[in-house]
């Protein structure tokens, strides 16, 4: 079966620096894929190359089979969203100055106001997030942290898509909204929507994992399921220094 994700040989160079240096991965339909890592092993230049931010050197990408990005033929970044991809950065790219409502209504094509959003892909977002509905005509700036990740993951989800990608979205957040996070994309795995997620919390990643890329200095070192990874603590330790079991 063809994968709705896959890069083969993927090489991106920033600048004078050589980040990625043949990355391949799989991502299959359906599924939540984790890409896992240390610090500065490529995670986020993956992504960001994945989206045509950074244009890959060598290599190919490629979404159902057909290439989106490499050199020669690569997408620019509104034709790769437009493909029905959406991209959670780290930061999250929140209008801080604008509502709730206002900064879903920016993401959607299709609507140009309020009352013009789908009624019932609003109703299944605030099942996922139910503080979005709470704080709709509330400024974004003034959110907290979490919910802030959770409005740009519903950003990202005003539309049917294809494939979200999402970075980092536990880092800085407290244990207890960490878990709120978890069960909101526990929802939307059952939803059926393919994923890939990198993540540095290890209880989250093995909670959500279908499968697993293990990166290291701009490869891709490990691929296979979540489950066996976690079963597997001294695979854990030679892939990432660390055991998920100490990540309860």
């Amino acid at each position: 079966m063809t994968p709705l994700l896959e890069l083969r040989g993927v090489q991106t160079h920033i600048g004078a620096y050589h980040i990625l240096h043949g990355v391949d991965l799989v991502v299959p339909e359906g599924e939540l894929t984790l890409l896992l890592g240390r610090n500065g092993a490529g995670k986020t230049t993956t992504l960001r190359s994945i989206m045509g931010l950074w244009q890959p050197s060598g290599g190919q990408v490629l979404l159902s089979g057909q290439p989106i990005g490499g050199p020669g033929l690569q997408l620019a970044t509104p034709e790769i969203a437009r493909q029905s991809i959406a991209y959670v950065p780290e930061n999250m790219g929140i209008f801080g100055a604008l509502s709730v409502a206002e900064n879903l209504l920016l993401a959607a094509r299709d609507a140009r106001r309020l009352d013009q959003l789908d009624d019932a892909r609003l109703a299944w977002l605030f099942g996922l997030f139910p503080a979005l509905r709470k704080f709709w005509h509330y400024p974004a700036g003034k959110l907290s942290g979490g919910q802030k990740q959770m409005l740009a993951i519903a950003r990202a989800l005003i539309e049917p898509r294809r494939l979200l990608l999402i970075d980092e979205p536990s880092k800085g957040l407290a244990p207890a909204i960490v878990q709120n996070l978890i069960e909101s994309l526990q929802e939307l795995k059952r939803s059926r929507t393919t994923v890939l997620l990198v993540e540095q919390n290890f209880h989250m990643a093995r909670q959500l994992g279908d499968g697993v890329a293990v990166m290291d200095d701009g490869r891709v070192v490990h691929a296979g399921r979540m489950a066996d990874l976690a079963a597997d603590e001294a695979l854990q330790q030679r892939l990432l220094g660390l055991s998920l079991a100490a990540h309860q």
